[in-house]
């Protein structure tokens, strides 16, 4: 296959993404004022919630069944592979670089997270229908090729807003307290109604707090000498040690952030696996005599507005970035490095030796998947997470924005070059 198809066939999924991008920082200008901070939250919400959930649901159940399940199998390995790879790279820079503390989670973020759901959708269905493709039919080819994004989008989902969130979490609580002893320093002088007015036992440690499982007890001074029955009381350990646990577990979760981690687009994931590895769902739902075939139309139909709505608001979110802000250029280009130079190299290894120990089956689609997987972009889900911990906004804008910006060439070249690795 000559090279220059190999490139063309590379080069338009990105010139596509480029082109909605730009159309969305178009509407997300001010004087256009269409795609504005509002309209992205709302749109946001109905891809979150209903396009990505359909668009996952419906490619995995139409695709997924035990025989492909031996195939996908090393997917979240691959991809957690990815995230320790990067951690590793995004630690390295951050000693190099001398990272300030509150960016430091940025940076590891950045550095870990690709961006393995929206750019994957775009991509592998754009190359599906070129010419040049070397996966064969173009629909076999949308077919799969949707499936295994759909399967990598519900995965990083997972690690995103497991590994990464917890992350950021914590370098913005460091960050923040470092700004309250410098604050605190400043002012030297004692204040007495600061050092007095704090009780010294917390409401919940008081040693005459009564538990609902206790009952009210009241000793008279005359009782000592008097030879009457004692109530000893005593807490159930069974309840005691159930509510210990309880506590921990929602103690647990909140760090964890489980409703993250369960994003919709993860319970997507588990409604199609059900129906495509379930023989009575299967039938039901699959299929063009199926009886219920008019959920997997529907679902479908949802799904194929995910694509450019997430195109959309990735590009007004990108607008920001046009600002400015003092975030160092070693940073910058050393997340450019990792991301478009370091992981893809390390991708190609991994990939060439799950070949030959046959962990990976010689599916030209499946490991040029595998391989894309390290050469994608940061995942715009970060900036979310930014503002959710109000750490790093501006500075995750500009590394967006230019993390995108080079994207259409190093994803070009990289496409490219992994074209022909598998053909």
């Amino acid at each position: 296959m000559a090279l220059l198809d190999l490139f063309i066939a590379a080069s338009i999924p990105v010139l596509k993404v480029l082109l909605i991008t730009a159309l969305g920082s178009f509407l997300a200008l001010d004087r256009i004022s269409i795609l504005g901070a509002d309209s992205r939250k709302h749109l946001n919400n109905i891809v979150f919630f209903v396009f990505n959930p359909a668009l996952v649901s419906s490619n995995l159940a139409k695709t997924v069944t035990y025989q492909s399940m031996v195939q996908l199998w090393f997917m979240p390995f691959n991809i957690l592979i990815t995230f320790i790879a990067g951690s590793l790279l995004g630690w390295m820079l951050i000693q190099i670089t001398r990272t300030p503390q509150h960016l430091r989670g940025l940076v590891l973020g950045c550095c870990a997270a690709g961006n393995l759901g929206n750019m994957l959708l775009i991509i592998i269905p754009a190359i599906c229908k070129e010419s040049g493709s070397p996966f064969g039919a173009p629909d076999v080819c949308h077919s799969f090729g949707m499936a295994y994004a759909s399967l990598s989008m519900a995965i990083g989902a997972i690690f995103l807003w497991s590994y990464v969130y917890n992350i950021l979490r914590i370098s913005s609580s460091k960050s923040s307290k470092e700004v309250e002893i410098n604050d605190s320093s400043v002012d030297k002088t004692p204040s007495l109604n600061a050092s007095y007015t704090e009780p010294l036992l917390h409401s919940s440690d008081e040693a005459m707090q009564v538990s609902k499982d206790q009952l009210p007890l009241v000793v008279s001074p005359s009782s000592r000498f008097e030879h009457k029955p004692q109530v000893v009381l005593y807490e159930n350990p069974q309840d005691s040690l159930f509510s210990k646990i309880m506590h921990h577990a929602e103690a647990l979760a909140k760090k964890l952030n489980l409703k993250r981690l369960l994003a919709p687009s993860t319970a997507g994931a588990m409604v199609g696996f059900a129906i495509g590895l379930v023989p009575f769902f299967r039938n039901s739902i699959i299929g063009e005599r199926a009886p219920l075939r008019v959920i997997q139309d529907t679902a479908l139909l949802l799904g194929d507005g995910a694509i450019p709505s997430l195109t959309l608001i990735m590009g007004g979110n990108l607008l920001k970035g046009l600002q400015g802000s003092e975030t160092p250029k070693s940073i910058i280009l050393g997340i450019i490095a990792v991301r478009y130079i370091g992981l893809p190299v390390i991708g190609i290894g991994v990939v060439k030796l799950a070949l030959k120990f046959g962990v990976v089956h010689n599916n030209p689609l499946y490991q040029f998947v595998l391989l894309l997987q390290f050469a994608l972009p940061p995942a715009m889900n970060i900036g979310t997470m930014t503002q959710l911990f109000g750490a790093g906004e501006s500075e995750c804008s500009v590394i967006m924005l230019w993390s995108y910006a080079l994207a259409s060439v190093a994803l070009t070249f990289w496409s490219t070059f992994f074209l022909w690795l598998v053909a």
